[in-house]
């Protein structure tokens, strides 16, 4: 159930401003991995909120709407592909976090974070496990995150169409680990994340 619970007792502490942080896209073989900073006001009421996996893309698309008009502040961040490359997948999505952060137009004082690790952030924080189905500021930032990333996606779908990116968003997919084995990797695939589809390639 999604709720205020752990918004409030950092409030409880003396944060003024709480944000929930989550990230969209460590999996995939292609793309950036996002992440999205959300402070929403307390109790706000926003119907259907809950971790973005749970919700069909035309819900999440609704909600990203509703989320950016009534949240008091939200950032989003993001770490390229190359990114991810050079300095790996873990610390890409921590970079994605802190981006996300300081992109807020409002400073957290807080941070509320969804899974078991924190990223190395400016203000204190604390780790929610299985957080975008408990925290409505964290469940926001979920869908931030996913929609941004959905929607590069599909822009990345029209410069590279054999990949068929659209469909998968560059998840490994059977279709996505065949286009890869086609036609190769395209500028935009995590290099280090091929090895193994690649390697079979040469057999």
């Amino acid at each position: 159930m999604v709720d205020y619970e752990y918004e409030r007792n950092a409030a409880q502490q003396g944060y003024a401003a709480v944000c929930g942080i989550d990230e969209a896209g460590r999996g995939p073989l292609a793309g950036p991995v996002y992440a999205a900073a959300v402070i929403l006001p307390d109790g706000l009421e926003i119907p259907g909120l809950n971790d973005s996996k749970k919700l069909t893309e035309k819900k999440r698309e609704a909600l990203f709407d509703e989320i950016c008009e009534k949240a008091i502040a939200y950032g989003i961040g993001s770490a390229s592909e190359q990114e991810i490359d050079e300095i790996n997948i873990l610390q890409a999505t921590y970079l994605a976090m802190r981006r996300a952060v300081e992109d807020l137009s409002v400073p957290a004082e807080y941070a509320l974070v969804d899974g078991n690790r924190m990223p190395p952030l400016e203000i204190p924080g604390e780790t929610v496990v299985k957080g975008d189905a408990k925290s409505a500021s964290i469940a926001a930032a979920s869908i931030l995150a996913k929609v941004s990333r959905d929607r590069v996606m599909k822009m990345m779908d029209e410069v590279y169409p054999q990949y068929q990116f659209a469909k998968h968003k560059g998840y490994g997919t059977k279709l996505h680990t065949e286009m890869i084995r086609t036609y190769g990797p395209c500028p935009i695939h995590r290099k280090t994340f091929l090895t193994k589809i690649l390697a079979k390639n040469h057999e």
